[in-house]
């Protein structure tokens, strides 16, 4: 799920996810007149924001449209135009995560979505954030607003690191491989990370993969990032592909509250897995929330099984000045520092053949600078599996 907002109104961390049906996919270039231009925003802005039942204005500025189901963005594709929506899935993977088991460190208090405290969305309608005309004039064309760019999924088997930092992202992650996985869970603090220039972000999310890393890669992506995907899959409802069915949650919106360093920590849950009766991929946030999913038809690899799975951070580093970036990963804080100054995932599980939720065997760890950014396993009886990750980016070992 990866989010997009908010370079006008300063950095917040927000809901996002994507699906990346070819992640090596090319995107097109932007046109030359201003007019042409104007004329392409408006058309574009058309196409993205529809209309509304019901429009809420959040404390942060969004304007969130409460726009009918049968309405939104998804039913675009043309493989979804006579689509009957499943309104919910058949089944839940067996043996979530007992929450009430986590009594090591302080349970974190509930998190929503700043846009609530000024409303909700009625029912058989979904919230969508407005994407707004400045928003597409900070992406990198017009045609490439909301769009994920390619060659940026972690790849901790690559024997060529100068071929996976060719789009100068970097990642702290942990992975399993080698079996067939059905989806994927965690638990995930949320924090603010600095970012350092207009086209870069940090985000930190799941990866369910299937295929290979090249041309033919299909990836679903859930989680939190901190400013705009600027430039280049698809994210959140920008783009067609994910059907939404729940009211409460605004993909791409501001998650409140967010961590504070040495202070209270909040985390969201995420869940996603291939329902074993229909098919599709179907995504969950919180313990209370199902947001909808991806149809199964729409993927070539997925449409059966992922292959790997991935949990994680990332960022863009664009080298300004020819220096590593200072933008922050996680909570701007390496791993060793720990609880409630670290960011973390605990509780993560993946989904097998049998639709059973379990402890992920064999998981490995992946950076390509842990001087910059980090990563560190753990396990315990209180947080499960469980990996501290993250850091500052540019400092005096990560010139």
């Amino acid at each position: 799920m990866a989010g997009h907002i908010g370079l006008g109104r300063g950095l917040v961390a927000v809901l996002s996810l994507v699906a990346c049906l070819s992640c090596a996919a090319a995107g097109g270039r932007s046109g030359g007149a201003e007019a042409r231009q104007r004329l392409e925003v408006r058309r574009h802005l058309k196409r993205l924001n529809k209309t509304p039942v019901k429009s809420i204005t959040s404390p942060d500025g969004d304007i969130i449209d409460c726009v009918h189901v049968s309405h939104q963005p998804a039913f675009d594709h043309p493989f979804l135009k006579n689509h009957t929506i499943q309104m919910r899935p058949t089944f839940h993977p067996e043996g979530l995560f007992d929450e009430n088991k986590v009594t090591l460190h302080r349970k974190s208090p509930s998190i929503a979505q700043l846009w609530h405290q000024n409303g909700r969305c009625p029912e058989d309608t979904i919230p969508i954030r407005r994407t707004s005309r400045d928003d597409v004039l900070r992406a990198s064309s017009v045609k490439r607003y909301g769009r994920k760019k390619h060659r940026s999924t972690p790849n901790p088997l690559s024997v060529d690191p100068d071929l996976l930092n060719e789009s100068g992202h970097q990642h702290a992650i942990a992975y399993v491989e080698g079996d067939k996985y059905y989806g994927a869970k965690a638990t995930i603090n949320v924090w603010q990370p600095k970012i350092q220039q207009p086209n870069e972000f940090s985000l930190s999310q799941l990866w369910i993969l299937g295929g290979s890393f090249g041309e033919d890669l299909n990836s679903i992506e859930a989680g939190w990032q901190s400013d705009a995907y600027q430039a280049t899959g698809c994210y959140n409802l920008l783009c067609s592909g994910f059907i939404q069915i729940n009211n409460a949650i605004a993909m791409g919106a501001s998650i409140f509250p967010i961590s504070n360093y040495d202070g209270s920590q909040y985390d969201i849950n995420i869940l996603v897995w291939k329902d074993p009766k229909e098919g599709n991929w179907w995504m969950q946030f919180g313990n209370d929330y199902v947001l909808g999913y991806w149809p199964s038809f729409l993927f070539s690899y997925l449409a059966d099984s992922a292959s790997m799975i991935e949990w994680g951070g990332e960022v863009v580093n664009s080298e300004p000045d020819g220096e590593h970036t200072s933008t922050e990963m996680g909570s701007g804080h390496f791993p060793e520092e720990g609880f409630s100054k670290a960011s973390y995932f605990r509780n993560i599980q993946i989904v097998d053949g049998s639709n059973n939720l379990g402890a992920p065997k064999g998981i490995g760890a992946f950076t390509e600078q842990s001087n910059c950014y980090d990563v560190q396993n753990g396990n315990n009886g209180e947080w499960g599996q469980y990996f501290y990750y993250g850091g500052p980016g540019r400092n005096s070992n990560c010139p």
